[in-house]
């Protein structure tokens, strides 16, 4: 058969495929060359008329992001001169990255990001094009780097205009999925929202953004993402415990992304500028991009968006309460929409049980601390409908409180559902709550490692704990086992296992093990990461990458590094505060 005879009947087949909704004409077009993209189709989905076509790009031939979701639906910041200024009457500012004076270095990539958000093979992050992108050195052709204008409520007071300081939107890339994702730089330097700041983030607290976003994500954490981590010889000068002792430290920059980087303070901006319709407008954009369970024709739209965050962000925060994780910042404007986390500052995992536990040296009067953030979720959420008052009706608003008066029933249902799960319990009882706050004071008291405690008690035998046989292995609940009121807590612990219906030992391990991590990313571990990277010694950033990918199953490489031990006792000196 010629070449010629072989063109109307490609023809044909690429539009059969078209037509059973797996064309992928697209990748076909725009790369310059088929060696470039590698892709392959499920048959079974494309028999149930729908394809996950499966590509990644060795290269950014035929790669695009765009802006224009953005800029077409939303007023621009008419001043394209980048100084620090008040913006009014615009959504975002065209502003662009500063590319670094140094040498750039890349110090890790989320592997699993770049291939199953980004469709770009892992090899992409060994050429100097990748570099240049996420370094903020080029921008993506027919894309326009933009910064968000939000204000926000931090630490309890409305601060007015703050806004993307050092952070670009470089693109929405869409995805095979039909998935979009924001690609964001942080640390890329000065917008018009910088206000007093140099537009950089240091490395140390970029290595704790990219590896706590992903460590998240394996917890099944809702979260934001990191795909990538560099580092330049550029000089940034911090005060880091802000006590004078200004020293220098290097510029980084992650690229991180998300579905959505709209936040709480997104919308208050708008109201407290008084731009109505522009609130409007960006309401509608966020409801009909991102929940489309809500009907755009429906009048109480507005009041379905603020229940379903109110959920939403009850849920998230019991899940954070669930793994130990203190956000540390729990203002508006770090308050996703999406309720996802994000901004990773300050932030920390408990080691010892604490309900008092502030990872931020920052938090003077411990706003933030950990046993606090449910309630600055009420109060972020009654700010959020404060932002919305305006665009509701008197019977609307009636029910908008009645629905953020049901916020604290959520949270604690939500709570209750996760720890019984950490505890291998089915079912429901009465005594549920009882037995989770009686445990966690006796953790309280004794000061338990919060994470180990409950991994250990997935992995020890009833009959074990029964007798008090706690080897050494089990060293947190040896801890525990101190309290004189251990005993009955165990008493009415296996009491309550036994009306687990059809349970059984190896079945409660397995169950338990699946939602109590072995590892998480503690303040230690990260510092001593930090530590390396700062000599250019990237091995641990990398390794515990690895390693938190699978924070459920124990890895001989983790324990080999101490990540399930006691931590050391220079562990309790670690201060993160919120310079960055």
């Amino acid at each position: 058969m010629s070449r010629c005879s072989l063109t109307p009947w490609l023809f044909t087949w690429l539009m059969l495929l078209c037509q059973s909704g797996c064309c992928f004409l697209d990748s076909l077009i725009v790369a310059s060359s088929f060696r470039h993209v590698h892709h392959y189709i499920n048959k079974s989905n494309l028999d149930q008329g729908h394809c996950e076509r499966k590509r990644k790009l060795s290269s950014f031939d035929g790669w695009r992001l765009s802006t224009e979701k953005f800029t077409a639906a939303l007023p621009i910041d008419p001043i394209e001169k980048n100084y620090v200024r008040e913006v009014q009457d615009a959504i975002f500012s065209i502003v662009y990255p500063t590319p670094f004076k140094s040498r750039v270095l890349l110090v890790a990539v989320s592997k699993e990001v770049l291939e199953d958000i980004l469709d770009l093979d892992g090899s992409v992050s060994g050429t100097e094009d990748f570099l240049q992108l996420v370094s903020g050195e080029k921008i993506v052709l027919g894309s326009l780097p933009l910064a968000h204008r939000y204000g926000g409520h931090q630490f309890g007071s409305w601060a007015g205009q703050l806004g993307d300081g050092r952070a670009h939107l470089i693109g929405v890339y869409t995805n095979r999925f039909g998935e979009k994702w924001e690609l964001q730089l942080k640390g890329s330097g000065r917008t018009p929202y910088s206000r007093n700041g140099d537009g950089r983030a240091v490395l140390r607290s970029s290595v704790r953004e990219f590896l706590g976003s992903e460590a998240m994500h394996h917890l099944g954490i809702p979260t934001s993402r990191a795909a990538s981590l560099v580092v330049s010889d550029d000089d940034v000068w911090r005060d880091q415990f802000y006590n004078g002792d200004i020293k220098k430290e290097r510029g980084a920059i992650v690229l991180r992304v998300a579905r959505s980087w709209f936040r709480i303070g997104s919308l208050e901006i708008l109201t407290h500028s008084g731009e109505l319709d522009l609130l409007r407008i960006l309401l509608d954009l966020v409801i009909d991009e991102h929940f489309s369970s809500i009907s755009m024709n429906d009048s109480s739209r507005y009041l379905a968006f603020f229940s379903r965050v109110v959920s939403e962000t009850a849920d998230l925060i019991a899940l954070w309460m669930s793994v130990g994780f203190a956000h540390g910042v729990c203002n508006t404007d770090n308050f996703s929409l999406l309720s996802i986390t994000i901004d990773y500052g300050p932030f920390g995992f408990m080691d010892s049980y604490d309900p008092d536990f502030v990872p931020n040296l920052s938090d003077d009067e411990r706003r933030y601390k950990i046993g606090n953030q449910a309630n600055v979720g009420m109060f972020n959420l009654n700010k959020l409908l404060q932002a919305l008052n305006p665009l509701l009706d008197p019977r609307q608003k009636q029910l908008a409180s009645q629905i953020l008066e049901g916020y604290p029933d959520l949270y604690y249902k939500r709570f209750t559902e996760l720890f019984k799960a950490k505890l291998g319990l089915l079912g429901s009882s009465d005594e549920d709550g009882y037995l989770i706050a009686f445990l966690l004071k006796l953790m309280e008291d004794v000061k338990a490692d919060f994470t180990m405690t409950f991994r250990q008690l997935s992995e020890i035998s009833l009959d074990h704990l029964k007798d008090f046989s706690i080897s050494q292995e089990f060293w947190a609940l040896q801890d525990i086992a101190k309290h004189k009121l251990f005993s009955s807590w165990v008493a009415v612990y296996l009491l309550r296992l036994r009306r687990n219906t059809g349970d059984s030992e190896s079945d409660r391990k397995r169950r338990m093990c699946s939602v109590n991590p072995r590892y998480v990313l503690r303040n230690w571990m990260a510092d001593s990461a930090i530590r390396k990277a700062e000599r250019n010694d990237f091995s641990e950033v990398r390794l515990l990458l690895q390693v938190l990918q699978y924070p459920f199953k124990v890895q001989a490489v983790a324990e080999r590094a101490g990540y399930a031990q006691r931590p050391p006792a220079w562990a309790k000196e670690i201060k993160v505060s919120c310079s960055s």
